[in-house]
């Protein structure tokens, strides 16, 4: 049998104001629930984008943002910011530099997203239970392949907000 995952809900703040399931939360009931995106920028100025597994109940196969994951109730954004970039990637030693928090809806679910970056040039290794792999893009190939059904909707939206709109 498998243990239902809890997440806080919150108010646009990230104040914790309750609990929902996992599938509570992603059942169109749009209560909004904290998650930790992680952009990983190497050197060159590259950015590391996964593959999402074909297991995932949302999105599935798509690029998405390097690390994205759920805070589980109880867990501070930064514990759950390095235990989903260590699940995912392997990565242990990194410098997170928080960009911006916001919040993004789907036609499944609302997140309050605290988006953070690092540049990052040691060995990453992406967790095949997880992760269909993943590789480093230039900026370029990203926005060539915007609108073509290649990467997920929040993370379109992010890049567009963040990287191209500033550059």
């Amino acid at each position: 049998m498998q243990k239902t995952e809890w997440f806080p809900l919150v108010n646009e703040e990230g104040e914790t104001i309750g609990k929902a399931s996992r599938w509570e939360c992603h059942s169109g009931s749009k209560q909004l629930h904290p998650v930790v995106h992680l952009h990983v920028f190497n050197e060159a100025g590259e950015l590391f984008l996964q593959k999402r597994s074909m297991t995932k109940d949302i999105q599935p196969g798509k690029w998405d943002t390097s690390v994205g994951g759920h805070i589980d109730y109880g867990e501070t954004v930064e514990k759950a910011l390095r235990r989903e970039v260590r699940e995912e990637l392997g990565i242990i030693d990194f410098t997170p530099v928080f960009i911006t928090r916001y919040i993004f809806e789907s036609a499944v679910e609302k997140e309050l997203v605290n988006t953070f970056r690092t540049v990052y040039n040691g060995t990453i290794s992406p967790n095949e239970d997880e992760l269909d792999g993943g590789r480093f893009w230039t900026l370029e190939e990203i926005a060539s392949g915007l609108g073509k059904n290649l990467f997920t909707p929040n993370f379109e939206n992010e890049f567009i907000r963040l990287f191209l709109a500033n550059s």
